[in-house]
């Protein structure tokens, strides 16, 4: 799961406000009141001499005074002999079975040396409303968490929103989408960020369209030069060799298919000159004529009756170019062509009993002019049928994959949706 900034951010908010509530109530009890009290401490002594009776009085007057004292005061006392003996004790100041003063006395416990060695330990009584009037300071400081917490979420999230919608438009951006632009908003950090981001999003798409539009003319040009080519083959002279009269018809072919396929690729790519249409198709009628044109099997699965969207030219051009690469490279074995339902959508699967496809290739085979290792001087190929493949494959909402066969051989398998 990903870590959201603005929770990252509102937790270092509370984890800081919870430690200066903390710090806070440790020095109230430790420093504040401590100090508040000390100036006052010789009355306090003073006044306790004089309700209590000499040391050396019996331990009933003494008790008798102790009683009293806590009568008027409300608090539990303990009174000690200078070595710590018991004299008088009222409450659960004293416990009696370790013969000392309850260790549960917390912050209230407040103690007194008299001037003859005596002491006095005095807390609040131990009683509910007592804990939580010794609580009420937390409760306030929580209370004042809470309001800068409650407080501080908004002002946390308006930033991280900001940050999430920058994210979003230079994730589309990646995606291929290069009219996405950033929402400015604010003039802080942010906001000069996604005024830079559209700044360089707008020269690159700039430059991108540049060179896809010189690319798209340049092939297109490249037509009228290639059709002259032709035509002088075709007036070469009955002396020339025929073996060279084919190599020059090849070699044009194969320039023919080069310019073609760069230009198909264009297309697809800046979605001009009605590269896309998309329109209601019989995937098995497209796929019997590529395969009856390449000499393919066909084997339609269930669903392959289902209709899908799509552009005909394209998808023919992606079979004819599938079942070509598997006539060039598959040693002559027999090209099956199959078509069946997947999820929400066809596949199409294009197989051959060939030397198949290295594990390590089966992506790369899909760039643009990359060949497998000895397969660069095979006839006809131009190092772009799969490339297109796959770009067909992505424009129609789908992708193109190359597979391992059982027994041998590669299948390219296209899925594309309903």
């Amino acid at each position: 799961m990903m870590r959201r900034l603005y929770i990252r951010i509102y937790l270092a908010v509370l984890a800081s406000i919870a430690m200066s509530v903390l710090l806070a109530g440790i020095a109230w009890h430790f420093v504040a009141e401590p100090q508040s009290f000390a100036p006052r401490m010789g009355f306090f002594v003073a006044a306790a001499e004089s309700m209590l009776p000499p040391a050396s009085a019996p331990s009933e007057r003494q008790q008798e005074a102790i009683d009293r004292w806590t009568a008027l005061s409300g608090f539990d006392i303990a009174l000690t002999s200078s070595d710590g003996t018991l004299i008088a004790n009222t409450g659960a100041i004293w416990d009696t079975q370790t013969k000392s003063l309850a260790p549960s006395g917390g912050f209230g416990r407040r103690s007194l040396t008299l001037s003859d060695g005596r002491r006095v330990f005095a807390q609040p009584p131990r009683s509910a409303r007592g804990v939580l009037r010794g609580l009420g300071w937390l409760a306030a400081l929580l209370a004042i968490a809470g309001a800068v917490a409650l407080c501080a979420w908004p002002v946390v999230r308006r930033l991280t929103r900001n940050l999430e919608k920058l994210e979003s438009s230079v994730a589309a951006f990646g995606a291929g989408d290069l009219s996405s632009r950033a929402h400015v908003q604010g003039k802080d950090e942010v906001g000069r960020l996604a005024e830079t981001f559209n700044t360089s999003a707008e020269r690159i798409g700039t430059l991108v369209q540049a060179n896809r539009a010189l690319l798209a003319n340049a092939s297109h040009e490249l037509r009228s030069p290639l059709a002259r080519l032709r035509m002088s083959v075709e007036n070469v002279g009955a002396d020339t060799p025929a073996s060279v009269r084919e190599e020059i018809k090849r070699n044009v072919s194969e320039l023919d298919a080069l310019v073609d396929e760069i230009l198909t690729s264009s297309r697809l790519e800046t979605k001009a000159g009605g590269g896309l249409t998309f329109e209601e198709l019989d995937l098995r009628a497209l796929a019997a004529e590529e395969c009856a044109r390449g000499g393919a099997e066909l084997y339609a699965g269930p669903g392959s009756q289902k209709p899908i969207h799509g552009d005909a030219r394209l998808l023919q051009r992606l079979m004819r170019n599938l079942i070509e690469n598997a006539n060039r490279y598959g040693g002559g074995t027999r090209v099956e062509v199959s078509i069946y339902e997947a999820g929400a959508g066809l596949n199409i699967d294009v197989c051959d009993r060939g030397p198949g496809v290295a594990e390590a290739e089966r992506e790369r085979i899909f760039e643009p002019f990359y060949r497998p290792a000895g397969a660069s001087e095979r006839a006809g190929a131009v190092g772009l049928g799969l490339s297109l493949v796959r770009q067909i494959a992505l424009a129609h909402g789908g992708n193109a994959t190359c597979l391992p066969r059982a027994g041998g051989g590669a299948c390219f398998r296209v899925w594309t949706p309903l």
